[in-house]
């Protein structure tokens, strides 16, 4: 009795130990091969796929099988299917049956659990001893797995021939789409190449494959899985002539999703395939064009503004040429000079402070700024010119102007927070130069930038009420369908009553930028005609490296760049003859109809000085009326404007203490200091130079006729050496009001020459401090003190 309880103990520790085993005898996962990473669109379409690292097209595992692939596949490899518990012993019999008569092995009896088992263990020999493994694994598969999901691994990993393994990679190989829609006919071909993968070298086999495919179609009608019509029409189906190359659509934004931690995985993008398809073809088309210039490379985004999803990613041209032309560079993610394509942020964010209004004029004259010496385009100067125009004309000297009013600390703060993430040093680093390229930025963050601007118009009317900003609005794009799109869509939204910008600074930036008759900064005047209101604004870099074109719509922001990787510039890249005509071409192919709403609960409509742009005075000759930011009510009136008073023949300023009162005539004039004069009364006919003071007339008369356009006063001054090895020399200019008066022109109390009409004379100083006196023939003088730091 003993002896029977101690081998019963035995026997149970044998048993517990047995069951164990079963128990962990499944690998967990149970295949660990490499996937390629797949890129689809936002309906499940595929972009884009890379191979797997072991040279196999196998796609992530799916979690569904077509149904008329399961249909073909269990009539075809395992009839009960359904039924077994990973083994059919019936078909174990009769093929064990088969291979005692045949005395070899031609049938193997496996169940499609057997057969899953068999392919995640790797090449065993087909012997009774791994069929006797696999056996006991099918068993332990089933207790583990739902019937589908087992189907749904083996249509994972199946062989289909060549480097093809699973059942969605040879969907595309074979028929160029994915599985969702197979005919019956592809069904059954797919259906019995597992069996005999060979079979698809199709240039040998395709009648063979056409034959086994047949018999497979004439079981499914016998089993009443379709009738004779369908069988026939089935059979007519041609097998494929030869594999297919997958798509390539959006592939740099495959290779970035890779790079951000998404490889061997399927990536649902926010991307929409007709769109992707219809704009990569616009920017080949005019890579077509812009290589006859060398200009090889160019880059396009389209953003859905509300939701800040992507909806099409060209991240660079396809180069047919022979070379090497960086092609494989992702563009968009590629941090590039800005040129010009950050003024509206600071226009923006001047009117949000109320420190300027739309139309505020502002100076457009040589500048020199601790030897920084910015210059337009154009290389010319405008004297004045209205703020709204300096940015529509994208002028330089205007926006340097504003940034130092603003300071460029705030505005590198300012370009953090609204989504530009490539700042990574301090302001000091940049300077006022961050206002014209002096920084580099992505498409990717600059069209996110305006995207936000756009989605903080259309959120403002979602919340009514004193709080209507929410500071997650902006955020940056998303590619991704299948993560969360941002943490403002997850987290509840904390309104407030500021944001960054104001909508009504947004509102007033996109209204300038609107304009589509425009003097372009790069190329002369250039005219885009669109039926689509569409606020666009371009940039160039320094040594036409970079063209740049960003268009917002309340619907859309198309973002373009243009240029060649490598950095080299070319004569005529810029942003307006190379940029700006491929984002028109995308609004070509967009829904585009409406404009922004005007936030009038932050706006005022105002009079103000037609010439000035400020706020009008009781002086200002002609008003216009305006919408404004109610931050910019707290400006000041025109300063532009002054009354003074004439002789009767008006030739001549004159004031009471040499001219009676009834013989003046009082006037409004506009008066510009003589810098701006020098340079306004050029371009603008109608402007009119204040009358010179009557002689008698001078005397305790503060006015500045004068004024040094170059050196500035105070200023330090480099010197170099010709080529020749001689002393360098300088050109010292002066603006006066009245350019026919005689200036003479003195240094360190030296007398060194006149001037009349143009104010120029070149001097040769030498280094160390000097000092300059000008006297004009009417005895008025001006002077100012300059360094010469070096003349070698």
């Amino acid at each position: 009795m003993i002896r029977f309880l101690k081998r019963k103990k035995y026997y149970l520790i044998a048993f517990i130990v047995i069951m164990i085993t079963y128990y962990f005898c499944l690998p967990n996962p149970l295949f660990r091969d490499s996937y390629s990473t797949v890129l689809n669109d936002r309906q499940g379409e595929l972009l884009s796929a890379t191979i797997a690292k072991d040279g196999q097209w196998r796609f992530p595992e799916s979690d569904s099988v077509p149904k008329k692939f399961a249909e073909a596949l269990i009539t075809f490899e395992d009839k009960r299917f359904w039924n077994h518990p990973g083994v059919d012993v019936l078909s174990l019999g009769r093929a064990l049956r088969q291979n005692l008569n045949a005395r070899k092995i031609v049938s193997g009896g496996s169940t499609i659990s057997m057969q899953l088992i068999r392919l995640s263990r790797k090449g065993k020999a087909r012997t009774f001893f791994e069929k006797s493994i696999e056996i006991i694994l099918a068993t332990r598969l089933e207790l583990s797995y739902s019937k589908n999901e087992i189907l749904a691994m083996y249509a994972s990993h199946a062989p289909f021939g060549g480097n093809v393994v699973g059942l969605e990679a040879a969907c595309w190989r074979y028929f160029g789409r994915d599985g969702r829609d197979l005919s019956w006919a592809e069904s059954a071909m797919l259906a019995v190449l597992p069996n005999s993968p060979s079979l698809i070298h199709l240039g040998k086999n395709r009648e063979a494959l056409k034959i086994k495919r047949d018999k497979l179609l004439d079981q499914l009608m016998q089993i009443g899985k379709i009738d004779s019509h369908t069988c026939e029409l089935a059979k007519a189906e041609p097998v494929p002539q030869s594999p297919l190359d997958l798509p390539r659509y959006a592939h740099h934004l495959l290779v970035r999703a890779m790079k951000e931690g998404q490889e061997q995985t399927k990536v649902v993008s926010t991307l929409q395939l007709p769109l992707q398809m219809r704009i990569e073809q616009v920017v080949q088309d005019h890579h077509q064009l812009l290589k006859v210039n060398q200009i090889f490379n160019a880059a396009a985004i389209v953003i859905e503004v509300n939701s800040g999803n992507v909806l099409a990613y060209v991240g660079n041209t396809s180069v047919k040429e022979k070379g090497n032309f960086s092609e494989d560079v992702d563009v968009i993610n590629a941090p590039r000079s800005t040129g010009s394509i950050l003024k509206p942020f600071l226009y923006a964010a001047m009117l949000d402070e109320g420190k300027i209004l739309p139309q505020t004029l502002l100076p457009d004259i040589p500048t020199f700024i601790n030897g920084f010496a910015p210059q337009n385009f154009s290389k010319e100067f405008d004297g004045a010119v209205h703020a709204d125009q300096a940015l529509i004309r994208s002028l330089n000297i205007p926006a340097v102007h504003l940034l130092k009013q603003y300071r460029y600390e705030k505005f590198h703060s300012l370009l953090k927070n609204i989504g530009m993430s490539t700042l990574n040093n301090p302001p000091e680093h940049y300077g006022l130069s961050l206002i014209l390229g002096g920084a580099e930025g992505t498409l990717w963050d600059i069209a996110g930038m305006y995207a936000s601007m756009a989605r903080v118009m259309n959120n403002y009317f979602e919340h009514p009420g004193r709080n209507r900003y929410d500071k997650k609005d902006f955020h940056a794009p998303n590619y991704f369908l299948n993560l969360p799109q941002s943490k403002s869509k997850n987290e509840s939204s904390i309104l407030e009553e500021n944001s960054y910008l104001s909508a009504a600074s947004i509102y007033l930036t996109f209204d300038a930028l609107k304009e589509v008759y425009r003097p372009s900064e790069e190329s002369g005047w250039k005219y885009f005609t669109n039926s689509k209101t569409i606020a666009w604004k371009t940039g160039t870099s320094f040594g036409f490296r970079d063209g740049w074109a960003v268009g917002v719509t309340p619907r859309y922001v198309v973002g373009v760049w243009v240029g060649n990787a490598d950095g080299e510039g070319r004569p005529g890249l810029t942003g307006t003859e190379t940029a700006a005509p491929i984002m028109f071409n995308i609004f070509s192919q967009l829904h585009v109809n409406e404009w922004f709403q005007q936030p009038k609960p932050e706006m005022s409509e105002i009079t103000v000085c037609s010439s000035s742009g400020q706020r009008n005075s009781s002086l200002c000759q002609k008003i216009d009326t305006v919408w404004v930011a109610n931050s910019g009510l707290q400006t000041s009136s025109c300063a532009y404007h002054k009354k003074i008073h004439l002789s009767a023949d008006q030739k001549f300023q004159v004031n009471s203490s040499c001219e009676p009162m009834e013989k003046m005539v009082e006037a409004n004039w506009f008066v510009l200091p003589p810098v701006q004069e020098f340079y306004f009364r050029h371009k603008n006919l109608s402007y009119k130079t204040l009358p010179p003071f009557k002689k008698e007339c001078r005397q305790g008369i503060a006015f500045a006729a004068m004024e040094l356009i170059y050196p500035k006063p105070n200023s330090h001054i480099f010197v170099p050496r010709d080529l020749n090895g001689s002393v360098g020399s300088i050109v010292m200019e002066m603006a006066h009001h009245n350019p026919t008066n005689v200036v003479y022109w003195h240094l360190d109390g030296k007398f060194i020459g006149t001037t009349k009409h143009s104010h120029q004379l070149s001097i040769t100083p030498s280094q160390g401090e000097h000092k300059l006196i000008l006297v004009d023939e009417s005895g008025e003088f001006l002077e100012g003190e300059f360094d010469v730091i070096s003349n070698h």
